[in-house]
């Protein structure tokens, strides 16, 4: 029995049969879960003398099972509490969800020993990060936790609240439980071109069957239960569904683009940053329906000579159809006005180009990425890992993978570079300060003895969930982080110039995979395994982090596809992770850990970091309220993407949050009295003010002076009712 299958079916129960049923059901359910943790942990003793437990999806599915058990027990005594008199402490729940968020250090990327019976063996699993999947729990706030420590009550308003509150946290485990088996199961149980019908609509029935206070606007129409099951059915691609949610929910269908020419020829296109022309001749070329192969001199500087040598001059554009000088952007359109245009394009439809005419950019050209100097260090390590034996341990209870010993690491260290052992153990405590390897449990830097130690690259979630190690440790020496944000906000700007829309609300992700300039932003990213990030100045931080956060999400797209629903989301923000200095980063991490200052995602309890988690260090001092209008998480609610700098920061954040709301995420109806708003604003409201007129306050700063004073004419006159804009979870591609 699975934890949402528990869940489900108990909060079904205790609506149907009454809090006693309840109780003996989760008794059951705990008796169940016991017996059978007992005799899988008899056999496995039985079969391997250690009791060895294997990492499988049964255990994660069990820890994730107790939790959902205790949240659930945990809201039953609030609400009785509630119901009885005064609660002694309103805060034991969320203490308890802050205690286990404490305990468990995700930015370790190691498992974190946890209290437990000592007779049980417990194998090593991940802990999951708190993720906004879109799904809004009726009942509870976005980002004002139930925590007093987020805001503060007045102690008889909080007194009296109280037992909402507990009934909130129960809302929450049964609308994540039953959101996840309802969509699965219709996902089984669907016809292959009616997946993206229910998908859309699956989420917001089980919010309204808790609920019947949603909002109309926000809701979609409820579709049918479907009775035929296939299981190949669940396999669809995520464009087709993409389509289909848009054409159910009533909306413009993405139009397709052009599909360009079938040519045996070659069209290159020279250009550089910042050039009016140049979007031009892009623009021109693909109304044209032609395929072409874009060299920017900047980003390729060693073209800029060849375009001198070739075309006599380094002006640009200039456009090639395979060895041929068509000129730039004027010659393009002489030759369409004058029809002769037709003529060029028919030669290159039937012809190949020729030795003398230019190449396309080579992989690796002109990209420090792929030079450097050795690493002596990290040469030492690959030959350490090839020496020391590597495999699955048990320590303190538990089972470890991929792990070796302090002992044969001093061996080896003492052996290979003839040193003592006490001076071994110094240089050992060097070589995991440097982020090559860490204690499984994060215990100490390095000791001699039976301590278990991983290095980074055979770490189970830097293995099996990160995307920028794909070669494992780089023997290259590490790079300054600011040298790498330069070079990263520089091949931003070209990809973003080259591959989106003029306005930065559409992005031609087909291009972006095949260019290489997306290669070479994959060979920028896996220098950032081992970079210092304590130390950098707010402004370069809050640069980089906007403009990685950018890019990760196309990359991800890319990986995994547009996500279609909850559980999509939730893997495309939490489970797709880059590792940084050592620690692994989702996207969830760096907006909520960084960016916010490790402030709880919306409808979440739990914190993105722990107390000892080290990738605290890296966060922001304060939360960044201007951040929701430069993240674009790939749809078409998100703001427009444009690339960031440090010099200009606070400036370009400020520009982007007047474009967001000028350009339609914000109405005022002065007739009507309505103020029509960004859903960014009721989720992340904790960010902007203490209150929604607060809120609305921050926003009239980035108002036209006219709707600005209106707005606050009337938020003076508390006239005003406000509407959250329902948010469009599709593909801004």
């Amino acid at each position: 029995m699975t934890s949402v299958n528990i869940s489900e079916e108990n909060c079904k129960k205790n609506n149907d049969n009454g809090q006693d049923d309840l109780d003996d059901e989760m008794n059951e359910s705990r008796v169940v879960h016991s017996e059978a943790q007992g005799e899988r942990l008899d056999s496995n003793v039985e079969h391997n003398g250690l009791g060895e437990m294997n990492e499988n999806e049964d255990s994660k599915s069990q820890a994730v099972e107790r939790f959902d058990l205790a949240k659930i027990n945990e809201c039953r005594e609030l609400e009785s509490k509630g119901e009885g008199g005064k609660l002694e402490d309103k805060n034991d729940v969320v203490d308890s969800c802050d205690k286990i968020n404490e305990d468990s250090d995700l930015g370790s990327n190691a498992g974190v020993e946890t209290n437990q019976d000592p007779d049980e063996i417990v194998s090593e699993g991940e802990e999951r990060e708190p993720v906004f999947d879109g799904i809004e729990v009726p009942g509870m706030e976005a980002n004002r936790s139930t925590s007093s420590r987020t805001l503060d009550f007045d102690s008889e308003v909080e007194g009296s609240a109280w037992p909402e509150k507990a009934v909130t946290l129960k809302n929450l485990v049964k609308v994540k439980s039953s959101a996840a088996v309802n969509i699965f199961l219709r996902h089984l149980s669907l016809k292959k071109d009616e997946i993206g019908e229910d998908i859309s609509h699956g989420e917001n029935k089980v919010a309204s069957d808790t609920s019947k206070d949603i909002d109309v606007a926000e809701d979609f129409q409820k579709t049918s239960e479907r009775s035929l099951w296939n299981p190949l059915n669940y396999i669809k691609k995520s464009t087709d569904v993409d389509a289909e949610i848009t054409a159910e929910q009533g909306e413009e269908a993405i139009k397709e683009p052009p599909q360009p020419l079938v040519m045996r020829g070659t069209i290159l296109l020279y250009t550089r940053l910042g050039s009016q022309d140049c979007k031009e001749a892009r623009l021109f070329l693909y109304q044209k329906r032609l395929r072409y192969v874009e060299i920017n001199i900047d980003v390729y500087p060693g073209r800029k000579l060849e375009l001198e040598k070739i075309a006599g001059s380094s002006a640009v554009p200039k456009v090639f159809f395979n060895e041929i000088l068509i000129g730039g952007l004027s010659e393009l359109k002489g030759l369409d006005v004058s029809g002769r245009l037709d003529e060029k394009i028919e030669y290159l439809v039937t012809e190949v180009p020729s030795f003398e005419a230019p190449l396309p950019p080579l992989s690796g050209e002109d990209d420090v990425s792929c030079r450097g100097a050795i690493d002596e260090l990290a040469v030492i390590v690959l030959k350490m890992k090839n020496s020391v034996l590597v495999k699955d341990r048990f320590y303190k209870m538990r089972w470890f993978t991929n792990c070796f010993l302090g002992s044969e690491a001093v061996d080896f260290l003492s052996e290979d570079q003839y040193l003592e052992r006490e001076e071994a153990v110094e240089f050992g405590r060097k070589l995991a300060s440097k982020l090559f390897f860490q204690h499984v449990l994060v215990d100490n830097l390095f000791e001699d003895g039976d301590h278990l130690y991983r290095f980074l690259d055979d770490d189970p979630i830097v293995s099996s969930l990160c995307h920028n190690i794909p070669r494992g440790i780089i023997d290259v020496k590490p790079k300054p982080i600011s040298e790498i944000a330069s070079r990263l906000r520089f091949l931003s700007y070209a990809i973003l110039e080259a591959y989106a829309s003029e306005d930065g609300r559409h992005v031609d992700y087909r291009s972006v995979h095949g260019s290489e300039e997306f290669a070479r932003y994959l060979r920028i990213v896996q220098e950032l395994q081992r970079v210092e990030l304590k130390d950098m100045p707010r402004e370069e931080k809050l640069a980089f982090f906007l403009n990685l956060y950018n890019m990760m999400t196309i990359h991800a797209i890319l990986v995994l596809g547009y996500p279609v629903g909850a559980l999509e989301r939730s893997k495309l923000f939490g489970d797709f992770k880059y590792v940084i200095g050592g620690c692994t980063y989702s996207l969830s991490a760096i907006q909520n850990g960084i960016l916010r200052c490790n402030q709880r995602p919306p409808y979440n309890l739990m914190k993105p970091f722990s107390a000892k988690d080290k990738r605290l260090q890296a966060a922001l001092p304060y939360p960044e309220p201007l951040i929701h209008f430069a993240l674009v998480s790939g749809n078409r609610s998100s703001p427009a993407l444009r690339c960031y700098s440090p010099g200009n920061i606070d400036k370009e954040l400020m520009e982007a949050g007047r474009d967001f709301l000028r350009g339609g995420e914000f109405f005022l109806d002065l007739q009507a009295k309505v103020a029509s708003i960004s859903k960014i604003f009721k989720w992340f409201s904790v960010d902007f003010g203490k209150n929604e007129v607060e809120v609305l306050k921050h926003a009239s700063n980035y108002l036209e002076p006219a709707a600005a004073a209106a707005l606050l004419e009337l938020l003076a006159s508390s006239q005003l009712k406000v509407i959250y804009q329902p948010y469009d979870w599709t593909s801004n591609c």
